[in-house]
């Protein structure tokens, strides 16, 4: 990009200004530590970047144009200055009633689009009156255990007219299943329903660990879900591969992308084995990604996925569909970055975040309440998140162009050294036969073990400074009105099913859990038999008991 009589000019005069004038200050006055690094320590930063630093860049290969190959520069033309990016908070508020009025209250606010959180009840695909349930209904989100309870939630608002995304692994086709109920009682054309399933269980063997069925089992429910959304719901997102929980579990940010990228091919794989064609069901791919607090790092991450992921897409599988190679992308701000210490520099934290989000090209955006170190988030503070948001459209001005850190000498450099880290890390899973093999045999989640015993030990010895907790402290204790979901909230969600039971048509359960036995057995497409027996009003424990029968439950150590 440059010319090269100019890149040697620059070569001599930053030699000269490192000699006469950088090191003289230096040796005098020293610097703030031996060495600079990015956030997790990934990355070197250098003092100074000039040209040099991307004097082998090819603008049209690397960098290129928005909305086109290779989509550095974000995967639609007109990015943030066609449309903002979707707001999308994060809510489930222990029962269906609250979950709903959360939703209106988001709604009215400004928001513009949903996004589900479900307890671990629901989760793990356990029932509210199931004893691995004692204790955790509601606790991190709303309790599902119907269709009743998704009636709820969704009381008053039209489906055709909102976006919603549902944070569920395990027993996604179930509440996909019930969504898609939903929208057909309200007489919504299946075709028009838009949202996002998450439906990303490789990463719950790496990081969170809120898996079912063995992986095979779980990867059919996967490859089900891309053939059945692709001809009933074109518009539905039916995966967000998750980065997200990747981050939180402590890895750095080339492994993010790496590990990330590395379950979205081990899906799309999938899907190919089980004989979909590429074109027909990755348009429908996104992604889901942690904002950490170094904001030209992120910056630079957001940039490198997607070079990479049209990169192989094209190379790997063959894609001739431009959409199949664009990587969209959900952000949500860091929940391990909150301290529960000094929590209304919480807000500070996620504003960086979020900047670094829509300053990276992200499609849709959570931004964390500052209390949710502690608890469930507040109306107040889940308020203050959205505004961040609005503030961040509207006032700050860095979605008025598209991409603008782009050429930064150090944020190009930083793209394609996260590019190159990341490639290496895939060449490595590849030699250990793929992301499935390669959490089989604990080593992925042993390199992000690995980098968060070192990020611990650096804040417990001070060299990592997280304000509040090991430097700037104050010794007041926090003055916070917390969400709380009580035991007579948990005995209400279990009349609530008990109800549910004695008006349902129990020969109609019945036989409705039968087909998707027989479903189970063979090899048919499970969704339209869980469709019907959600229809029913079978419960979201009954239907993955059915599975657990039939699949199997995975147990660490075992084998895969």
């Amino acid at each position: 990009m440059f010319d090269p009589e100019d890149l040697e000019a620059i070569r001599e005069a930053k030699a000269e200004w490192e000699e006469e004038t950088y090191s003289p200050t230096v040796e005098r006055f020293g610097e703030r530590k031996e060495e600079f690094t990015t956030d997790t320590g990934g990355q070197t930063v250098d003092p100074l970047y000039t040209p040099d630093d991307i004097a082998d860049k090819d603008y049209q290969a690397d960098v290129g144009f928005p909305g086109e190959e290779p989509y550095t520069r974000g995967v639609y033309s007109t990015m943030h200055r066609g449309r903002f990016w979707t707001m999308r908070q994060y809510a489930g508020m222990g029962t269906a009633e609250e979950t709903n009025e959360r939703f209106l209250y988001l709604m009215d606010q400004g928001q513009t689009g949903l996004s589900m959180a479900f307890d671990l009840p629901t989760q793990m695909g356990y029932d509210s009156d199931a004893a691995m349930a004692l204790g955790e209904v509601g606790k991190s989100g709303v309790a599902i255990d119907s269709l009743r309870d998704m009636e709820t939630v969704f009381e008053g608002i039209p489906l055709d007219e909102v976006s919603t995304s549902m944070t569920i692994n395990a027993p996604a086709s179930i509440l996909l299943a019930m969504y898609i109920a939903i929208g057909d009682k309200q007489g919504v054309d299946r075709a028009e329903l838009r949202g996002t399933v998450q439906n990303d269980i490789m990463k719950e063997y790496v990081a969170r660990n809120l898996y079912i069925y063995p992986p095979e089992q779980s990867m059919r429910l996967i490859t089900d879900i891309f053939e059945f959304c692709a001809e009933e719901t074109p518009k539905f997102n039916t995966i967000s591969i998750s980065g997200y929980h990747i981050r939180e579990a402590g890895s750095t940010a080339a492994q993010e992308i790496a590990f990330t990228l590395g379950n979205g091919i081990e899906y799309v794989q999938a899907a190919i084995d089980a004989g979909l064609d590429v074109d027909g069901f990755a348009p429908q791919l996104s992604f889901f990604f942690n904002a950490h607090n170094n904001v030209l790092e992120e910056v630079a991450k957001f940039r490198a996925a997607r070079r990479m992921w049209a990169k192989i897409m094209e190379e790997r599988f063959g894609a001739e569909n431009p959409k199949s190679k664009q990587l969209k992308f959900h952000t949500q701000t860091g929940g391990s970055t909150l301290t529960a210490q000094q929590v209304e520099n919480n807000v500070v934290r996620v504003a960086y975040q979020a900047m670094a989000a829509v300053l990276g090209g992200t499609q849709s955006l959570h931004t964390n309440g500052k209390d949710e170190a502690l608890a469930l988030p507040t109306e107040k503070s889940v308020r203050t998140a959205l505004r961040t948001q609005q503030i961040l459209a509207h006032e700050s001005g860095v979605a008025d162009t598209i991409d603008p850190l782009a050429g930064s000498y150090y944020v190009e450099a930083l793209t394609d050294d996260l590019e190159e880290e990341a490639f290496e890390i895939l060449d490595e899973v590849d030699r250990r036969e793929g992301m499935l093999e390669a959490v089989k045999s604990q080593w992925v989640q042993g390199q992000i073990q690995d980098v968060a015993f070192e990020r611990q030990r650096e804040i417990e010895s001070g060299e990592r400074v997280i304000v509040g907790v090991n430097e700037y402290q104050v010794d007041e204790e926090p003055e916070m009105d917390l969400e709380e979901v009580s035991e007579e909230d948990e005995r209400r969600q279990v009349e609530h099913l008990e109800t549910v039971r004695e008006e349902r048509d129990d020969e109609a359960v019945d036989a409705a859990l039968a087909a998707v036995r027989d479903t189970a057995r063979g090899d048919g497409n499970l969704l339209p038999p869980i469709v019907d027996a959600v229809k029913a009003y079978a419960t979201i424990g009954e239907i993955s008991n059915v599975l657990r029968d039939e699949f199997g439950e995975y147990k660490p150590g075992s084998s895969m």
